[in-house]
C-alpha cells in the first residue's frame, strides 16, 4: 500500500490519500475540505478511487465528504455509528468555523470494531476508539504496518476530550488497549502533525506513555 498525506483545511488536517500499488485503486481517508487539492494528489498519483473513508465526525476531517461522494459517486464507509450526531451537525459546525457549504451525510457502511474495509487488493482492519468522539474508528494495514489513527493519538500529544461525548479515561483505554497490542513497530498518520511510531509514543507520550 502507498499513502500520501494532504493536509487540508485551516486546521492543518491530514487528509490520506492510500492505494494498491497492483491496481492503483485506492480511498481517501477524512477529506475535511479542499477538494481541489485532494484531487490533484489522486490524479498526480493516477488513482482510481473506489472509496471515502471517515474517522470522525469533526469538520476538519469529514467536511468535504458529501461533496466528494456526490461529485465521484463514492460510498462513504465509518465512522462508528455513535458519531450521527456531529456528523448530522455538520450544517451547524460550518457556520460556528466558516467553512462553506458543508453538507451532512448519511455513510453508506457505519463501522464496528473488528470491521474490515477493502480496496484494490488492500485491506485494513477496523478499530473503535472513543474517547474524542464517541463514534471514532482507527484504520489499520497488518501487512504495511501502518495506522490512520484520526484525533485519538499525536506525536507527544492525544486528542481533545472536551467535546461533547468525549471522555478522557475511555481515549486513554483505546490508546492503551487498542493501539499498542498492534505493536511497536507500528507507523501512525496523525489527524494533525507529524507521523510517528506506537513504540516512540509509549517512550515518550507525557499523556499515554508506559
Amino acid at each position: 500500500m502507498k499513502f500520501q498525506i494532504i493536509p487540508v483545511t485551516p486546521f492543518a488536517q491530514n487528509c490520506s490519500l492510500l492505494w494498491c500499488e497492483q491496481t492503483q485503486r485506492g480511498a481517501v481517508v477524512d477529506p475535511g475540505g479542499d477538494v481541489s487539492r485532494i484531487m490533484r494528489a489522486v490524479e498526480a498519483n493516477g488513482v482510481i478511487l473506489e472509496k471515502i473513508l471517515v474517522t470522525h465526525g469533526h469538520i476538519d476531517h469529514a467536511g468535504a465528504v458529501a461533496e466528494m461522494a456526490s461529485r465521484l459517486s463514492l460510498p462513504i464507509e465509518g465512522p462508528q455509528c455513535e458519531d450521527k450526531f456531529w456528523i448530522d451537525g455538520m450544517p451547524a459546525q460550518s457556520k460556528m468555523f466558516g467553512f462553506p457549504n458543508v453538507l451532512a451525510f448519511t455513510p453508506d457502511r457505519w463501522l464496528e470494531q473488528g470491521d474490515t474495509i477493502c480496496f484494490g487488493n488492500v485491506e485494513m482492519d477496523v478499530l473503535h476508539c472513543p474517547g474524542h468522539t464517541p463514534g471514532h474508528v482507527v484504520f489499520f494495514n497488518r501487512r504495511g504496518r501502518l495506522a490512520i489513527v484520526g484525533d485519538v493519538l499525536f506525536q507527544g500529544s492525544i486528542g481533545r476530550t472536551d467535546f461533547p461525548k468525549g471522555d478522557f479515561d475511555t481515549l486513554i483505554s483505546s490508546i492503551r488497549d487498542r493501539l499498542w497490542p498492534l505493536g511497536n513497530d507500528v507507523a501512525f498518520i496523525p489527524g494533525h502533525g507529524p507521523m510517528s511510531t506506537f513504540g516512540d509514543e509509549r517512550r515518550s507520550n507525557p499523556f499515554c506513555g508506559d
